[in-house]
Protein backbone atom coordinates (compact mmCIF):
# COMPACT_ATOMS: atom_id res chain seq x y z
CA UNK A 1 0.00 0.00 0.00
CA UNK A 2 1.36 3.39 -0.99
CA UNK A 3 2.18 5.76 1.85
CA UNK A 4 0.92 9.33 1.99
CA UNK A 5 4.26 10.91 1.03
CA UNK A 6 7.27 9.94 -0.98
CA UNK A 7 9.42 12.14 1.26
CA UNK A 8 8.90 13.91 4.55
CA UNK A 9 11.10 16.73 5.84
CA UNK A 10 11.93 17.25 9.52
CA UNK A 11 13.76 20.44 10.50
CA UNK A 12 15.36 21.02 13.89
CA UNK A 13 18.53 21.87 15.74
CA UNK A 14 18.62 18.61 17.74
CA UNK A 15 20.87 20.08 20.43
CA UNK A 16 20.67 17.22 21.39
CA UNK A 17 18.18 14.77 19.88
CA UNK A 18 15.75 13.64 22.59
CA UNK A 19 12.88 11.19 22.95
CA UNK A 20 10.22 13.55 21.58
CA UNK A 21 12.31 14.01 18.41
CA UNK A 22 12.68 10.27 18.13
CA UNK A 23 8.94 9.74 18.51
CA UNK A 24 8.25 12.15 15.63
CA UNK A 25 10.72 10.23 13.49
CA UNK A 26 9.04 6.94 14.39
CA UNK A 27 5.63 8.32 13.45
CA UNK A 28 7.02 9.42 10.11
CA UNK A 29 7.65 5.76 9.21
CA UNK A 30 3.89 5.27 8.76
CA UNK A 31 3.68 8.27 6.41
CA UNK A 32 6.70 7.93 4.11
CA UNK A 33 9.53 5.70 2.99
CA UNK A 34 12.11 8.50 2.97
CA UNK A 35 12.79 11.12 5.64
CA UNK A 36 15.09 14.08 5.13
CA UNK A 37 16.28 15.51 8.45
CA UNK A 38 17.75 19.01 8.25
CA UNK A 39 19.86 20.04 11.22
CA UNK A 40 19.99 23.79 11.67
CA UNK A 41 22.65 26.11 13.08
CA UNK A 42 25.41 24.45 11.09
CA UNK A 43 28.97 25.83 10.98
CA UNK A 44 28.61 27.63 14.31
CA UNK A 45 31.17 27.88 17.11
CA UNK A 46 30.39 25.81 20.18
CA UNK A 47 28.15 27.75 22.56
CA UNK A 48 25.63 26.88 25.24
CA UNK A 49 22.86 27.26 22.65
CA UNK A 50 24.70 25.32 19.93
CA UNK A 51 27.10 23.00 21.76
CA UNK A 52 27.29 20.15 19.25
CA UNK A 53 28.58 20.22 15.68
CA UNK A 54 26.55 19.12 12.67
CA UNK A 55 28.62 15.94 12.40
CA UNK A 56 28.07 15.11 16.07
CA UNK A 57 24.34 15.64 15.77
CA UNK A 58 24.20 13.53 12.61
CA UNK A 59 25.97 10.72 14.45
CA UNK A 60 23.55 11.02 17.37
CA UNK A 61 20.56 10.89 15.02
CA UNK A 62 21.89 7.90 13.07
CA UNK A 63 22.69 6.00 16.26
CA UNK A 64 19.21 6.67 17.67
CA UNK A 65 17.33 5.72 14.47
CA UNK A 66 19.42 2.79 13.30
CA UNK A 67 16.68 0.20 13.71
CA UNK A 68 13.92 2.03 11.85
CA UNK A 69 12.59 0.68 8.54
CA UNK A 70 12.89 3.95 6.64
CA UNK A 71 15.52 5.67 4.54
CA UNK A 72 16.87 8.62 6.51
CA UNK A 73 19.06 11.32 4.98
CA UNK A 74 20.64 14.03 7.13
CA UNK A 75 21.56 17.45 5.78
CA UNK A 76 23.01 20.48 7.59
CA UNK A 77 21.80 24.04 7.05
CA UNK A 78 23.44 27.19 8.36
CA UNK A 79 21.54 30.02 9.99
CA UNK A 80 20.77 33.30 8.24
CA UNK A 81 19.16 35.31 11.00
CA UNK A 82 18.76 38.42 8.84
CA UNK A 83 17.41 36.66 5.76
CA UNK A 84 14.70 34.03 6.27
CA UNK A 85 14.17 33.66 2.54
CA UNK A 86 17.80 32.69 1.93
CA UNK A 87 17.48 30.11 4.71
CA UNK A 88 14.32 28.67 3.11
CA UNK A 89 15.91 28.55 -0.34
CA UNK A 90 18.78 26.49 1.07
CA UNK A 91 16.25 24.10 2.64
CA UNK A 92 14.58 23.72 -0.76
CA UNK A 93 17.93 22.91 -2.35
CA UNK A 94 18.82 20.34 0.29
CA UNK A 95 15.49 18.57 -0.08
CA UNK A 96 15.72 18.66 -3.89
CA UNK A 97 18.83 16.46 -3.63
CA UNK A 98 16.60 13.66 -2.34
CA UNK A 99 13.47 14.13 -4.43
CA UNK A 100 12.41 14.29 -8.06
CA UNK A 101 9.71 16.29 -9.86
CA UNK A 102 6.24 15.01 -9.06
CA UNK A 103 7.17 13.52 -5.69
CA UNK A 104 4.71 13.96 -2.85
CA UNK A 105 6.69 15.96 -0.29
CA UNK A 106 5.56 17.02 3.17
CA UNK A 107 7.03 18.72 6.21
CA UNK A 108 6.40 17.25 9.65
CA UNK A 109 6.51 19.07 12.97
CA UNK A 110 4.58 20.76 15.75
CA UNK A 111 3.76 24.47 15.95
CA UNK A 112 4.70 24.93 19.59
CA UNK A 113 5.50 28.67 19.61
CA UNK A 114 6.89 31.54 17.51
CA UNK A 115 10.08 29.55 16.89
CA UNK A 116 8.04 27.20 14.67
CA UNK A 117 7.29 29.91 12.08
CA UNK A 118 9.40 28.06 9.51
CA UNK A 119 6.72 25.38 9.17
CA UNK A 120 4.63 27.89 7.19
CA UNK A 121 7.45 28.79 4.78
CA UNK A 122 6.97 25.82 2.44
CA UNK A 123 3.42 26.05 1.02
CA UNK A 124 4.42 23.81 -1.92
CA UNK A 125 4.65 20.88 0.51
CA UNK A 126 2.03 19.14 2.56
CA UNK A 127 2.08 19.63 6.31
CA UNK A 128 1.83 16.91 8.93
CA UNK A 129 1.15 18.28 12.38
CA UNK A 130 2.37 16.17 15.28
CA UNK A 131 0.54 16.98 18.48
CA UNK A 132 2.64 17.74 21.54
CA UNK A 133 4.02 14.35 22.46
CA UNK A 134 5.40 15.45 25.81
CA UNK A 135 6.60 18.71 27.25
CA UNK A 136 10.22 18.08 26.48
CA UNK A 137 12.71 20.65 25.23
CA UNK A 138 16.36 20.48 24.27
CA UNK A 139 16.70 23.82 26.10
CA UNK A 140 15.67 22.15 29.37
CA UNK A 141 18.07 19.27 28.73
CA UNK A 142 20.98 21.65 28.10
CA UNK A 143 20.05 23.61 31.21
CA UNK A 144 20.42 20.49 33.35
CA UNK A 145 23.36 19.01 31.47
CA UNK A 146 25.78 21.95 31.31
CA UNK A 147 26.56 22.02 35.01
CA UNK A 148 29.45 20.56 36.96
CA UNK A 149 26.99 18.38 38.90
CA UNK A 150 23.76 17.27 37.28
CA UNK A 151 20.86 14.81 37.45
CA UNK A 152 22.12 12.06 35.16
CA UNK A 153 19.05 9.90 35.80
CA UNK A 154 16.72 12.55 34.39
CA UNK A 155 18.89 13.00 31.30
CA UNK A 156 19.00 9.24 30.81
CA UNK A 157 15.20 9.06 30.85
CA UNK A 158 14.60 11.74 28.22
CA UNK A 159 17.18 10.96 25.52
CA UNK A 160 17.96 7.78 23.55
CA UNK A 161 20.59 5.56 25.18
CA UNK A 162 23.07 6.25 22.40
CA UNK A 163 22.63 9.99 22.92
CA UNK A 164 23.12 9.57 26.66
CA UNK A 165 26.37 7.71 26.01
CA UNK A 166 27.58 10.53 23.77
CA UNK A 167 26.66 13.17 26.35
CA UNK A 168 28.53 11.35 29.10
CA UNK A 169 31.60 11.15 26.91
CA UNK A 170 31.36 14.81 25.91
CA UNK A 171 31.44 15.83 29.58
CA UNK A 172 35.07 14.72 29.69
CA UNK A 173 36.20 17.21 27.03
CA UNK A 174 37.69 20.68 27.30
CA UNK A 175 34.90 21.88 24.99
CA UNK A 176 32.38 20.97 27.69
CA UNK A 177 34.27 22.99 30.29
CA UNK A 178 34.50 25.98 27.95
CA UNK A 179 30.75 25.97 27.40
CA UNK A 180 30.19 25.89 31.17
CA UNK A 181 32.57 28.83 31.67
CA UNK A 182 30.74 30.86 29.05
CA UNK A 183 27.35 29.94 30.45
CA UNK A 184 28.40 30.97 33.97
CA UNK A 185 29.68 34.28 32.59
CA UNK A 186 26.35 35.01 30.90
CA UNK A 187 24.39 34.14 34.06
CA UNK A 188 26.51 36.54 36.16
CA UNK A 189 26.32 39.19 33.44
CA UNK A 190 22.52 39.13 33.47
CA UNK A 191 22.36 39.21 37.27
CA UNK A 192 23.68 42.78 37.17
CA UNK A 193 20.36 43.88 35.67
CA UNK A 194 17.96 41.37 37.24
CA UNK A 195 16.42 44.00 39.54
CA UNK A 196 15.52 46.40 36.73
CA UNK A 197 11.81 46.66 35.87
CA UNK A 198 12.55 45.98 32.18
CA UNK A 199 15.37 44.12 30.47
CA UNK A 200 17.95 46.67 29.27
CA UNK A 201 18.85 47.26 25.64
CA UNK A 202 22.51 47.92 24.90
CA UNK A 203 24.10 49.67 21.96
CA UNK A 204 27.41 48.64 20.43
CA UNK A 205 29.46 49.64 17.40
CA UNK A 206 31.55 47.41 15.14
CA UNK A 207 34.07 48.15 12.39
CA UNK A 208 34.25 46.19 9.15
CA UNK A 209 37.63 47.39 7.90
CA UNK A 210 38.53 46.08 4.45
CA UNK A 211 41.79 46.46 2.55
CA UNK A 212 43.14 44.52 -0.44
CA UNK A 213 40.71 41.64 -0.06
CA UNK A 214 41.36 41.32 3.68
CA UNK A 215 39.21 42.16 6.71
CA UNK A 216 40.58 43.30 10.05
CA UNK A 217 39.58 40.96 12.88
CA UNK A 218 40.47 40.50 16.54
CA UNK A 219 40.69 37.36 18.64
CA UNK A 220 38.63 37.72 21.80
CA UNK A 221 40.58 37.63 25.03
CA UNK A 222 37.71 36.91 27.45
CA UNK A 223 34.20 35.50 27.74
CA UNK A 224 31.85 35.39 26.03
CA UNK A 225 33.37 33.94 22.90
CA UNK A 226 36.88 33.61 24.28
CA UNK A 227 39.20 32.58 21.46
CA UNK A 228 36.74 33.41 18.67
CA UNK A 229 37.42 35.95 15.94
CA UNK A 230 35.35 39.12 15.94
CA UNK A 231 35.07 42.45 14.24
CA UNK A 232 36.70 45.24 16.26
CA UNK A 233 34.08 46.99 18.34
CA UNK A 234 32.36 47.31 21.68
CA UNK A 235 29.83 49.17 23.76
CA UNK A 236 28.92 52.79 23.16
CA UNK A 237 30.12 54.81 26.15
CA UNK A 238 27.11 56.76 27.41
CA UNK A 239 29.23 59.54 28.91
CA UNK A 240 32.09 60.13 26.49
CA UNK A 241 31.22 58.89 22.99
CA UNK A 242 29.67 61.79 21.10
CA UNK A 243 28.14 59.41 18.54
CA UNK A 244 27.93 55.73 17.65
CA UNK A 245 30.43 56.41 14.86
CA UNK A 246 32.81 57.91 17.39
CA UNK A 247 32.43 54.83 19.57
CA UNK A 248 33.29 52.61 16.61
CA UNK A 249 36.44 54.57 15.80
CA UNK A 250 37.53 54.58 19.45
CA UNK A 251 37.03 50.81 19.83
CA UNK A 252 38.76 50.14 16.52
CA UNK A 253 41.88 52.04 17.55
CA UNK A 254 41.88 50.65 21.12
CA UNK A 255 41.61 47.03 20.03
CA UNK A 256 43.87 47.03 16.96
CA UNK A 257 46.18 50.06 17.25
CA UNK A 258 45.78 50.33 13.49
CA UNK A 259 48.43 52.57 11.94
CA UNK A 260 45.99 54.76 10.03
CA UNK A 261 45.20 58.34 11.12
CA UNK A 262 41.76 58.82 12.66
CA UNK A 263 40.64 61.35 9.97
CA UNK A 264 41.53 58.80 7.25
CA UNK A 265 39.52 56.07 8.98
CA UNK A 266 36.57 58.41 9.38
CA UNK A 267 36.80 59.54 5.75
CA UNK A 268 36.93 55.93 4.53
CA UNK A 269 33.50 54.97 5.93
CA UNK A 270 31.41 54.01 2.90
CA UNK A 271 28.22 52.75 4.56
CA UNK A 272 26.71 51.50 7.79
CA UNK A 273 23.86 49.27 8.93
CA UNK A 274 22.07 48.36 12.15
CA UNK A 275 22.00 44.68 13.14
CA UNK A 276 19.34 44.01 15.74
CA UNK A 277 18.21 40.36 15.72
CA UNK A 278 16.60 39.72 19.09
CA UNK A 279 18.78 36.72 19.85
CA UNK A 280 22.05 37.83 18.24
CA UNK A 281 23.77 37.71 21.63
CA UNK A 282 23.23 35.42 24.64
CA UNK A 283 24.01 38.37 26.93
CA UNK A 284 20.67 40.02 26.16
CA UNK A 285 19.27 42.54 23.70
CA UNK A 286 22.31 44.15 22.09
CA UNK A 287 21.83 46.30 18.99
CA UNK A 288 24.98 46.96 17.01
CA UNK A 289 25.79 49.57 14.39
CA UNK A 290 28.34 48.25 11.91
CA UNK A 291 30.44 50.61 9.76
CA UNK A 292 32.13 49.50 6.55
CA UNK A 293 35.53 51.18 6.22
CA UNK A 294 37.14 50.67 2.81
CA UNK A 295 40.85 51.50 2.84
CA UNK A 296 42.81 52.00 -0.40
CA UNK A 297 44.23 48.78 -1.82
CA UNK A 298 47.91 48.24 -1.28
CA UNK A 299 50.06 47.33 1.71
CA UNK A 300 48.05 46.29 4.75
CA UNK A 301 48.40 48.78 7.62
CA UNK A 302 50.16 47.45 10.72
CA UNK A 303 47.91 46.29 13.57
CA UNK A 304 48.44 44.90 17.05
CA UNK A 305 45.93 43.40 19.47
CA UNK A 306 45.29 45.30 22.71
CA UNK A 307 42.53 46.11 25.21
CA UNK A 308 39.95 43.27 24.94
CA UNK A 309 41.67 41.71 21.93
CA UNK A 310 44.24 38.95 22.33
CA UNK A 311 45.31 39.36 18.70
CA UNK A 312 44.53 41.58 15.74
CA UNK A 313 45.23 40.48 12.21
CA UNK A 314 44.24 40.95 8.61
CA UNK A 315 42.35 37.86 7.38
CA UNK A 316 41.76 37.07 3.69
CA UNK A 317 38.00 37.41 3.37
CA UNK A 318 37.68 34.05 1.59
CA UNK A 319 39.30 32.35 4.61
CA UNK A 320 36.88 33.67 7.24
CA UNK A 321 34.83 30.74 8.56
CA UNK A 322 31.50 31.17 10.34
CA UNK A 323 32.39 28.48 12.90
CA UNK A 324 35.32 30.63 14.05
CA UNK A 325 33.36 33.87 14.39
CA UNK A 326 31.75 35.50 17.42
CA UNK A 327 27.95 35.81 17.55
CA UNK A 328 26.62 37.20 14.21
CA UNK A 329 29.86 38.82 13.05
CA UNK A 330 30.17 36.45 10.10
CA UNK A 331 26.75 37.55 8.84
CA UNK A 332 27.65 41.19 9.35
CA UNK A 333 30.79 40.71 7.29
CA UNK A 334 28.87 38.89 4.55
CA UNK A 335 26.35 41.71 4.36
CA UNK A 336 29.07 44.18 3.40
CA UNK A 337 31.49 42.06 1.36
CA UNK A 338 29.70 38.79 0.54
CA UNK A 339 29.48 37.82 -3.11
Amino acid sequence: MSKKYDTLVLIGRFQPIHNAHLEIIKRATALCDKLVIVTGSAAQPRTYKNPFTSDERARMIRAATGGLSMQISIEANSDTIYNDQAWAVRIQGLVAKHTKPGDRVGIIGHKKDDSSFYLDMFPQWGYEDVELIEFLSAVDIRDLYFKQSFNSNFIKNVVPQTTYDFLMSFRQTEEFQQIIREREFVIKYKQQYASLPYPPIFSTADAVVVCSGHVLMVKRRAEPGKGLWALPGGYVNANTDKSVEAAMLRELREETQIKVPAPVLKGSIVRSKVFDAIDRSPRGRIITHAFHIQLPDGELPKVKGSDDAEKARWVPIAEVRSEDCFEDHYEILQHFVGA
